[in-house]
């Protein structure tokens, strides 16, 4: 019984697609937008498009998941017998997560039998990706959805995000930073280094001149969490800067001796935020 359940995630986990058919994960959608023209489920941007257009001016705007949908996603799984892990993209940062919560309370009284459960990851981009990924790993060697869900719960906040970006003005389009602020630090080269704190929210750590610098306080960063703690993979995900991902892992592999990767786009909907060439930096630490 323990592989008799499925595992969910938002799309918000910014997992490569391969990834997502290899593990059978299923997937709940938020939707973004340019204009009038609606992006979600199988209708989406590449990436390289997607940030070209932000580059070029688009200011795109995003939808969280809704309970229909989610309970449209749910239910056909139930009826095979399947119970559901739903991993749920931060709390604090959209309402998919309520939205979810909203499905599974419904969809438990139509079916009594199932064991439906809902995650708040108060994580995003590839920090809800790799708690998935636990969760996968541990699905596939024979733990239940008990099991998972209770490890999940106990090792959340050990999921560390670390991130900076390129364009201020994005941030203060998201009300993250001021017009001032922007400005200024646009004037003065600020690279700001942000994490998604213990409830979930998205937080400044610090500033530091230069993007260089930005990017390698991420590494330093990591040097003073991860004591104690087994990174056998360490997630990065980019918007549309490979280059600047890759650096980074190097960085990692030069300091702490860790050689695995999963390096993937930083998805629209989350991109949309954070801006072209963010980097964000995840992996397993003492605490955020």
């Amino acid at each position: 019984m323990s592989a008799n359940y499925i595992i969910s995630c938002d799309t918000t986990a910014d997992l490569p697609e391969s990834y997502i058919q290899e593990h059978h994960i299923l997937l709940q959608h938020l939707s973004y937008q340019f204009g009038d023209e609606i992006f979600s489920g199988e209708h989406q941007l590449d990436p390289k498009v997607f940030y070209a257009r932000m580059r070029n001016g688009e200011m795109p705007k995003t939808s969280a998941a809704v309970p229909e949908e989610i309970r449209t996603s749910f239910e056909p799984f139930l009826k095979q017998g399947f119970d559901i892990l739903h991993i749920a993209f931060s709390s604090a940062l959209s309402s998919s997560c309520q939205n979810a919560c909203l499905a599974a309370r419904e969809l438990s009284e139509e079916y009594p039998d199932r064991n439906i459960i809902v995650i708040d990851s108060l994580s995003a981009s590839l920090g809800e990706g790799l708690l998935v990924h636990y969760a996968v790993m541990k699905k596939e060697s024979g733990s239940s959805i008990d099991e998972v869900a209770d490890w999940l719960e106990q090792n959340k906040l050990h999921l560390c995000h670390q991130f900076t970006v390129n364009d201020l003005f994005h941030l203060h389009r998201g009300g993250r930073v001021s017009k001032a602020t922007a400005i200024l630090g646009t004037l003065a080269n600020i690279k700001p280094v942000l994490h998604v704190d213990s409830e979930g929210r998205l937080v400044s750590l610090c500033n530091v001149r230069s993007r260089k610098k930005s990017l390698l306080k991420l590494v330093e960063n990591m040097g003073e969490q991860i004591s104690g703690y087994q990174n056998d993979i360490v997630f990065i995900s980019h918007g549309d800067n490979e280059a600047d991902a890759n650096f980074v892992a190097d960085e990692i592999r030069k300091r702490f001796g860790i050689n695995n990767f999963l390096i993937h786009y930083v998805s629209p909907t989350i991109g949309s935020h954070s801006g072209p060439d963010t980097i964000a930096l995840f992996f397993l630490g003492e605490n955020r």
